[in-house]
C-alpha cells in the first residue's frame, strides 16, 4: 500500500494529514527545518547550470522532543495493561509479520512504550477506518497507526505529542541534485506535483516562479521525473523515500534539499490517540515517548525501518 487516508485520509497526511510534517523546527536530533523555509532575502543562488553530484550522508534521524523540557514521571499505578489498536496494512509502519503477528515501526514503538511504563501490552490490527470507533467504544485504549492529528479528529479523541511528522521534499534525477532549494533556485524550473494536494498549494504560495506541472497520481508524477519531463517533483517525503530506494525508481533519483514541515500545509504531525479525557494514559505515553527517545531506542527503531530517511 503506498504510504500516504487521513494519515490515510492523509495517506495524503500520512501522506498529507499527509494534508506519516517549514515554519516549525524539528526539535532535537535534526537540523532546523527553518533553513528550508523560503526566505524573503535569500543568498545568491548557485549556478543553475552546474549540477551538484549527490553525496553520501549519514542517515538523518528526526527527534521531536526537547531535552530541556523533560516531562515529569506521571502516576503510573493505575495502568496495568495498554490495548493498542493499529492498522492492518501500511508497511513499514504496520503489517503482518512472517509469524502472523503484528509488526512494523508503530508496533515496535508501542511495545517499547509498554516496556518503559512496565505494563502488559496487546496490539490488535484493524482496518484504518474502524480504529476511532473501536477506541471510542472501549475496544482498545490507544491508537498507534500513523494517524495524523487534525482538528476533526481532536473533536473525537485526544492525542499525545507527535512522535513523527510527514515532511514534504523535492526529488530530482541523480545528475541534478541540489543540496539546498529556495524559491529563486527553481525559477523557470519544471516541478511536478499531485494536482489538488497540499503540496501543490504550498508550491503555489511559496515557489511562485517555478513552472508547476500537476499530475493525477504518484505513478504519473514519478514517471515524469524518470523520463525527464520535469526537473523536480515535490511530495510526501515518506512515500518518496521508499520509491527512491525501491526497484520502481530504477535508481534514477534522489532527494534535493531538505524537509519542509510547515504545519499550515502539512499538518500537526502523527500522534497516538486515546479516548477523550484519558489524561492518565496520554501523560504516561508522552513520558514514555520521551524516555524511549532519550535512551536511543527511538533512533534504533528509525534506522531499522528507514533505509532512506525522509528527513
Amino acid at each position: 500500500m503506498a504510504p500516504s487516508q487521513q494519515a490515510k485520509s492523509s495517506k495524503s497526511v500520512r501522506g498529507l494529514l499527509t494534508g506519516l510534517a517549514v515554519a516549525a523546527c524539528l526539535l532535537a536530533g535534526l537540523p532546523s527545518a527553518k533553513a528550508q523555509i523560503p526566505a524573503k532575502q535569500p543568498p545568491a543562488a548557485p549556478q543553475a547550470t552546474t549540477p551538484v553530484a549527490p553525496q553520501a550522508a549519514p542517515q538523518a534521524v528526526p527527534g521531536f522532543w526537547d531535552p530541556r523540557r523533560r516531562p515529569e514521571r506521571p502516576d503510573l499505578s493505575r495502568l496495568t495493561v495498554i490495548r493498542f489498536l493499529t492498522e492492518t496494512d501500511y508497511p513499514p509502519f504496520n503489517f503482518t509479520g512472517a509469524d502472523g503477528n503484528p509488526a512494523g515501526f508503530n508496533v515496535d514503538l508501542a511495545r517499547s512504550l509498554c516496556e518503559e511504563i512496565k505494563v502488559s501490552c496487546t496490539v490488535q490490527m484493524r482496518r484504518f477506518e474502524t480504529l476511532v470507533d473501536a477506541l471510542t467504544s472501549n475496544r482498545g485504549d490507544a491508537i498507534i497507526a500513523s494517524m495524523a492529528v487534525s482538528p476533526q479528529l481532536r473533536a473525537r479523541v485526544d492525542f499525545t505529542d507527535p512522535y513523527y511528522r510527514v515532511p514534504a521534499r523535492f526529488a530530482s534525477r541523480k545528475d541534478a541534485v541540489m543540496p539546498e532549494i529556495r524559491p529563486e533556485y527553481l525559477e523557470g524550473k519544471k516541478v511536478g506535483v499531485i494536482a489538488g494536494s497540499a503540496h501543490e498549494a504550498y508550491l503555489k504560495a511559496m515557489f511562485t516562479d517555478a513552472e508547476l506541472h500537476p499530475y493525477p497520481n504518484d505513478d504519473a508524477l514519478r514517471a515524469a521525473l524518470r523520463k525527464g519531463e520535469v526537473d523536480f517533483i515535490f511530495g510526501d517525503a515518506i512515500s518518496l523515500a521508499f520509491w527512491i530506494n525501491g526497484t520502481d525508481s530504477g535508481d534514477c533519483c534522489a532527494f534535493s534539499g531538505g524537509p519542509f514541515v510547515e504545519s499550515r500545509f502539512f499538518g500537526e504531525g502523527i500522534g497516538i490517540a486515546v479516548r477523550k479525557g484519558n489524561d492518565v494514559l496520554r501523560q504516561a505515553l508522552n513520558w514514555a515517548l520521551f524516555r524511549v527517545w532519550e535512551k536511543g531506542r527511538y533512533t534504533d527503531l528509525w534506522l531499522k525501518y528507514f533505509s532512506v530517511s525522509p528527513f
